[in-house]
């Protein structure tokens, strides 16, 4: 996976997920992205479903009015996020799915984590999810 950056959208994995979302209309893709991430991690989350949550619970945040900062890799995700409505309150199956999802990126069996671990960065990208994390809950 080619990483830049700590944040949600610093990935090669979240850039395709971005592409994708562009094509859809509805919150379906997000939903699915946080079903696949719970059900593939009976043995601990792998790296690219663990990247591609994170900006799926990006997205959500900005759809909240709560996105962190915009920037060139979160371009896609802001556009489609500006091109509907934000909810002021988001559906409560997918906070928790949501939630369950962070909890599990942040696991010591996490792949994500693992990789992150071994980096000069993991201080720095744990800072990052912790306030995703922070930002999703109203």
């Amino acid at each position: 996976m080619g990483t830049w950056s700590v944040d949600a959208f610093g990935n090669d994995y979240a850039q395709d997920w971005a592409e994708d979302l562009a094509q859809v209309s509805n919150l379906e893709a997000l939903e699915n992205t946080l079903d696949t991430a719970l059900a593939s991690a009976e043995h601990g989350l792998e790296a690219p479903f663990a990247a591609e949550a994170l900006v799926a619970i990006e997205v959500l945040a900005r759809l909240q009015g709560k996105g962190g900062a915009s920037s060139e890799d979160s371009a896609a995700v802001d556009a489609w996020v500006a091109a509907r409505k934000p909810k002021a309150r988001l559906r409560s199956d997918l906070a928790a799915k949501a939630e369950q999802v962070l909890t599990l990126v942040l696991a010591p069996a996490s792949e994500l984590r693992q990789l992150w671990e071994d980096s000069e960065h993991y201080a720095d990208w744990t800072a990052s999810v912790s306030d995703l994390q922070a930002r999703l809950h109203p």
